[in-house]
């Protein structure tokens, strides 16, 4: 007698849903791993010379989509973009610890205002937004609503700044059981001006463990491009419109005016201050030369040089993109702001500092149909690049948020 056969297993069918969302965790994790191996240490290569082609995708099933909503190359995955972004939409919950008084250091923002507005407008917009969640248990991620600019604009030395920081951090650690499932993992702060670095640097619970969205995304301070967020530096209110699609207009090769508080600057000014082909000051502009002379600069120059000052990030790059002026990346290392969702090659030029002596003969070398492709992408790249209140899609604090989403994804508990 032939054994009897064992018994079929029952066939479970996978929910569609659940399939698209693993395929997209597998995918937003392989997209990361990717892009942190390919760091904008690399040396700059110069785009193809091929207008660059924009492809129409077709639009998730959500109210916020347009249904023309186009994705081109200027993204390193489109299609993962449009599909995750839609995902982060529907999904997405943030809960913010409603802890401490507003009045001081916590929950609301210092002001929305100068070089320093996008930490304001990340905690205004947080709360305005549909990712807010009353309740902690539905929640993916955790804010932790400490505003280190704020204790500047007090007066408050860095040593007491990182013992108010350590106290606050410490209460929700032994108030909430949230901290503990990940040992913050799934927790973030934000804060843009330098201060905030200086704050928190000697807490290597919340440094090491938390996500952090900074302006200033400096390695030698801890800054993990896998972890954390290099939050755009963006000068608002701008002085002047939006630029763009103004090729004829912009004859001045290179521009550069500011500050020499950094190395690469005093080189820059030295080297370039007296060239013909480009505009390069050996100072800042003095606003008594005429109304908004040096935001009217960024309208006629093709390139607009962006070397890091006290650290790696400037409010410069965000000028040059509001502006319609291709940005010049001149540093040795910086994680620019949305490099895992944004192609940055495709509308910048990205130089090391040794590339400072041989600059005009780079930007000559790219040619105008390279130019032309280079500024078209920058002009799609715009609106990523504006912070709004309340917020619309696709800006700023979308593609902070997005950020978020792509991390959240890796974390499990």
């Amino acid at each position: 007698m032939s054994a009897a056969k064992p018994p079929a297993m029952p066939f479970t069918a996978i929910n569609t849903k659940q399939a698209l969302i693993l395929i997209l965790s597998t995918l937003t994790l392989l997209t990361l791993i990717y892009i942190s191996s390919n760091s904008l240490g690399s040396t700059y290569s110069y785009p193809s010379p091929t207008i660059t082609t924009t492809t129409t995708i077709p639009t998730a099933s959500s109210s916020t989509l347009k249904e023309d909503a186009e994705f081109s190359d200027v993204y390193h995955t489109p299609d993962v973009f449009r599909l995750n972004y839609a995902e982060m939409l529907k999904r997405f919950k943030v809960y913010i610890y409603p802890d401490g008084d507003p009045k001081t250091f916590y929950q609301t923002p210092r002001k929305l205002t100068g070089k320093y507005a996008s930490e304001g407008y990340f905690f205004q917009n947080i709360r305005e937004s549909r990712f807010r969640t009353e309740d902690p248990d539905e929640a993916h991620l955790f804010f932790i609503p400490i505003s280190c600019h704020k204790m500047r604009g007090k007066g408050t030395s860095y040593e007491n700044m990182t013992i108010i920081v350590q106290n606050y951090v410490d209460g929700l650690i032994s108030k909430y059981p949230y901290w503990n499932r990940t040992l913050g993992a799934d927790h973030f702060f934000v804060t843009c001006h330098d201060v905030g670095v200086r704050a928190t640097e000697g807490l290597p619970l919340l440094v090491k463990n938390s996500i952090r969205a900074v302006c200033s995304p400096s390695y030698d301070v801890g800054f993990i491009p896998h972890k954390d967020i290099a939050l755009p530096q963006i000068l608002q209110p701008f002085a002047l419109p939006r630029g763009g699609n103004d090729i004829e207009n912009r004859t001045t090769l290179g521009f550069w005016a500011g500050h020499r508080n950094s190395r690469i600057r005093v080189i820059l000014a030295r080297t370039w201050e007296n060239d013909t082909e480009l505009d390069i000051s050996n100072n800042r502009i003095n606003r008594a030369t005429g109304h908004l002379v040096y935001q009217k600069r960024f309208y006629r120059t093709k390139f607009c040089i962006c070397p890091g000052g006290s650290q790696v990030n400037s409010a410069r790059i965000a000028d040059s993109i509001h502006y319609g002026c291709i940005p010049v990346i001149l540093s040795n290392y910086y994680d620019l702001p949305f490099n895992d969702i944004l192609d940055w090659s495709k509308f910048s030029v990205i130089l090391k500092e040794k590339d400072v002596y041989d600059l005009k003969q780079i930007l000559k070398d790219i040619s105008n149909e390279q130019f032309v492709t280079l500024h078209n992408n920058l002009v799609q790249v715009q609106k990523h690049f504006q912070w709004n209140t309340p917020p619309i899609p696709y800006d700023a604090f979308h593609m902070v948020m997005y950020d978020l989403w792509l991390r959240h994804s890796v974390i499990k508990y």
